[in-house]
């Protein structure tokens, strides 16, 4: 285990009276790196105020004992605001495919998994990216990589900030009391997905209270209009916020599925 700054110099939107520390990734090795290619970005959920220990680091030991290596994302949470959050996440990806060749990973293979408002996060990271920042002169070499990942990974996202579906708490954390219309529909997940946004696999419960279901749904959905591969799995019972819900043996079943997805688009050998 290893943690990382994600920017040498200055972190962009930095507020130093907020008393959170620059935003770092840390890595969990594989165990049998012998069939690994791929490598996952963790993001914890916590409604962009906190980041749920139990979505972090036992999920990234789960997928180390299935031969992939993986890092937690410390995103920032509020008092940031948006784009903080979104910066972090698309500055992970970059990172992660700068050290590809360090770590022994390949640069195409790199996936993000987020949690309730962390899926939220991993949802905006596979929308809104860009392929490198070529043309600013003030971008370092980690900036002038990809920001796509190459998989999405969506377990109970709040994927969609319409206040119809949306968890209200994450929408505000995330824009402010008053949050700006245009902004809800841009980061609504439905409403964004790019004609080369990555494949995705996305789990819920059918009785999740803290999130509808409905958020996975309407991004399922906006998925097939756009002819984007996607695996979906609706469990009928359950809470919200499970992790890897160990003790519920039906839900529970999800990491096996996820490594089975992964090995499909040749994150494992």
């Amino acid at each position: 285990m290893e943690t990382l700054k994600l920017w040498e110099k200055q972190t962009p939107y930095f507020v130093p009276e907020y008393s959170q520390e620059e935003t770092t990734l840390t890595l969990y090795h594989a165990e049998n790196p012998s069939k690994e290619k791929g490598f996952v970005i963790i993001c914890p959920g916590g409604a962009y105020v906190g980041r749920a220990y139990h979505e972090g680091e036992p999920v990234a030991q789960m997928l180390s004992k299935a031969g992939i290596s993986s890092a937690v994302l410390n995103y920032r949470v509020a008092p940031y605001k948006h784009p903080a959050m979104l910066a972090d996440a698309n500055r992970a990806v970059r990172f992660v495919r700068y050290h590809a060749e360090q770590w022994k990973i390949d640069p195409e293979k790199i996936a993000i998994l987020g949690f309730s408002a962390g899926g939220h996060l991993a949802v905006s990271a596979c929308e809104h990216y860009d392929y490198g920042k070529t043309q600013d002169e003030s971008a370092d070499e980690i900036d002038r990589m990809s920001s796509r990942p190459n998989a999405g990974i969506f377990c109970y996202p709040v994927a969609t900030l319409d206040t119809e579906f949306t968890h209200l708490g994450t929408l505000h954390s995330l824009l402010g009391d008053t949050p700006d219309e245009k902004l809800v529909h841009k980061l609504s997940g439905q409403n964004s997905v790019p004609d080369d946004c990555p494949p995705v696999f996305i789990w819920h419960t059918a009785e999740d209270q803290g999130v509808d279901v409905n958020n996975s749904l309407l991004l399922a959905q906006a998925l097939k209009r756009k002819k984007i591969p996607f695996e979906l799995h609706v469990f009928p019972y359950g809470a919200h916020g499970l992790g890897l819900a160990e003790e519920n043996e039906n839900v529970s079943q999800w990491s096996k599925l996820l490594v089975s997805w992964l090995k499909l688009y040749g994150f494992l050998g």
